[in-house]
Order: C-alpha cells, then structure tokens, then sequence
C-alpha cells in the first residue's frame, strides 16, 4: 500500500505562485518511490478530472496539460519520497482540488491516464482570485 499526502494548497491572486508537494509512503516494501510513477490531477466543481502533470519515477521524463505547459512544473526527490508541482501565472481557471497519484511503472514515459494509476491522496484546494 502507499499513501500520499498534499500539502501547499491556498488562496492566490491571479499571477501568484504556489508549490505544492506530495509525501509518499507506503507499507510493505514492495513499491518503492524509485518504482512509481507519479502524478498530479485537478478537479474543479461540475467538471471531470484532469491530467495536470505527469512524471515517471526517474524524473526525466514529464507531461503536462497544454493549458498549464510552460506555468507548472513537477519534479520529484526520490530520498524524500515527495512529488512537487511548481505553480506559476496562476489564473482563476486553476482553481480546483489536485490530488496527487501514484502508480506502478511497467516502462516508457509518464502515463497520462487516471486509470494508470492505483494510489491517490486526499487532495488539496488551490483557489485563484482574480
């Protein structure tokens, strides 16, 4: 099992920046951080949830949605077990809860698909203002 936490969420205005992290840890050994995929959705009131970014458990390889692509940045510290999201030039239109998954790696780049992933934390309200 793993669990996830986020934190980092808030108020902003529009412009503003926020960070947002996500702790992992998980119980039995057998899916280390450096095994895991990993990923940050968002889900505002009356719409589907998103893809926001993606990572695979390396680092290098990331995946954003178009409309957050050269905002937002994930990165990842595999020793701390924690997953960041980098928010910049937030707009209101961002404003949503973002959880943060965690998934099973079999290979290849970052996987873009809610059903990629098998673990998924609370989530954390992030509000822009304009």
């Amino acid at each position: 099992q793993v669990q996830l936490t986020e934190s980092g969420g808030g108020l902003v205005q529009a412009g503003g920046s926020l960070k947002l992290s996500c702790a992992a840890s998980e119980s039995d050994g057998y899916y280390p951080m450096n095994k895991l995929a990993m990923a940050w959705f968002r889900q505002a009131p009356g719409k589907e949830r998103e893809l926001v970014a993606a990572i695979n458990p390396s680092g290098a390889s990331t995946g954003y949605v178009d409309s957050v692509k050269g905002r937002f940045a994930t990165y990842r510290d595999n020793s701390e077990k924690t997953v960041y999201i980098q928010m910049n030039n937030l707009k209101p239109e961002d404003t949503a809860v973002y959880s943060c998954a965690a998934g099973r790696y079999f290979g290849g780049t970052y996987y873009a698909h809610t059903s990629d992933y098998e673990y998924w934390g609370q989530g954390t309200q992030v509000t822009v203002s304009s």
